[in-house]
């Protein structure tokens, strides 16, 4: 994105921040477009700004259908609510196997699409993996040769919504075409698969001035502020994840970017050459989890994969019990890593965090042995069992 935007751009684009509507941001990018100096150093900032206002067109064209569909009984549903413990969408390209994906580890009864990029309607289906339940989402296949195709805008903000990533690919095809690709076509849309060494949130708020946290490493959080008075902005939190440059940050005032936790599938490895096969997966396995399946035969360690998810993700199982029970549940609740028993607490029900007293702390390989009595900023660790007091 470019520096040095002249102020009557700057201000076109706060009124592009505070547009509500897809109709509203539709008109206010357009103005924002005429106000931009065309040269190279825009040409990035065009282009997604022409991608963005193509997203909102087919946006407000779906909601009209839906609209209409719905008036008259009828239509497909192109979004789905979220289920189970977490959200995992499963991408790839055309005849991969995320039909085959589903079909293999959900109850869901799908055939793979005969014309490639014909199916454009999400497919849900619970994974259940040791009482942990995964909602997988088969979204329409991506395509790198037309990234603005509707296929992938429906793609992209579901993959933007979600929890984590499955990315499904095609061992008889060059995987590591396959993969760079997919990934250059996500990130080009502020999507990451791969933790990137740095990215910036912006927070927007009613009060407060500006604030800064984490590592800017060519300027100061007064250059910060400065860059984002000039834009407009006078409140708001920006978080810097990991570390990131004062570009960086001009960024991420016009492309939110968002990291998604993923896995790699290698599909079909029964058809491809074994030797390429490991030479692949060792190669991929050096920045992200891959595995390998052959899905036409349901040949997929369902295991390892539910366990990856809940580490890529950084999730833990905590298992609760009731007081004077001699057994716990068998359901875990599923939280992020570092959470606490005040957070367990709160997710059971606010009365037992507003009354706390102590909780009862057993791990659930040593159960009923090994208690220890803990307070309520205790942080919880995967495969404990919990047990709280409360005065409530």
């Amino acid at each position: 994105m470019p520096a040095n935007l002249p102020p009557e751009a700057k201000a076109k684009w706060l009124k592009v921040m505070e547009a509500k509507t897809p109709e509203e941001k539709l008109r206010a990018l357009e103005e924002f477009l005429s106000a931009v100096p065309k040269h190279k150093g825009t040409e990035n900032l065009v282009h997604w700004a022409r991608r963005r206002m193509a997203q909102l067109r087919r946006e407000i064209e779906e909601r009209r259908v839906k609209e209409r569909s719905l008036r008259s009984g009828g239509g497909v549903s192109f979004y789905v609510e979220k289920g189970g413990d977490a959200q995992v969408v499963v991408i790839g390209p055309p005849s991969s196997g995320k039909s085959s994906l589903l079909r293999c580890l959900t109850n869901v009864k799908i055939e793979p699409d005969d014309i490639p990029y014909s199916s454009i309607e999400p497919v849900p289906g619970m994974f259940i993996h040791d009482n942990v339940y995964f909602q997988l989402i088969k979204l329409p296949s991506l395509n790198v040769e037309n990234p603005d195709s509707d296929q992938n805008s429906l793609a992209l903000s579901m993959i933007r919504n979600s929890d984590s990533v499955i990315l499904i690919l095609d061992a008889n095809r060059d995987v590591e075409v396959q993969y760079e690709a997919i990934k250059n076509l996500l990130r080009e849309n502020g999507i990451y698969i791969i933790k990137p060494r740095g990215f910036v949130t912006i927070e927007r708020r009613p009060g407060g001035g500006i604030q800064v946290i984490g590592k800017l490493v060519n300027g100061t959080a007064e250059d910060v502020k400065k860059l984002l008075v000039s834009y407009g902005i006078n409140n708001a939190l920006v978080t810097i994840n990991g570390e990131a440059s004062i570009d960086d940050v001009e960024d991420s005032i016009f492309k939110e970017t968002v990291y998604k936790p993923s896995i790699v599938i290698v599909n079909k490895v029964d058809l491809a050459d074994n030797d390429y096969v490991r030479a692949i997966v060792g190669k991929l396995s050096n920045e992200i989890i891959t595995l390998t399946a052959s899905l036409k035969n349901c040949k997929i360690d369902s295991k390892t994969l539910g366990g990856s998810l809940l580490k890529v993700m950084d999730l833990i199982r905590v298992y609760t019990k009731e007081p004077d029970s001699d057994t716990y549940s068998l359901k875990p609740f599923v939280l992020k890593r570092g959470s606490t028993v005040g957070d367990l607490a709160r997710r059971i029900h606010s009365r037992f965090y507003e009354g706390f007293r102590y909780a009862r702390v057993w791990r659930i390989d040593s159960f009923p042995a090994g208690v220890k009595r803990v307070g309520i900023n205790y942080i919880l660790n995967d495969g404990d069992i919990v047990e709280i007091h409360s005065s409530l």
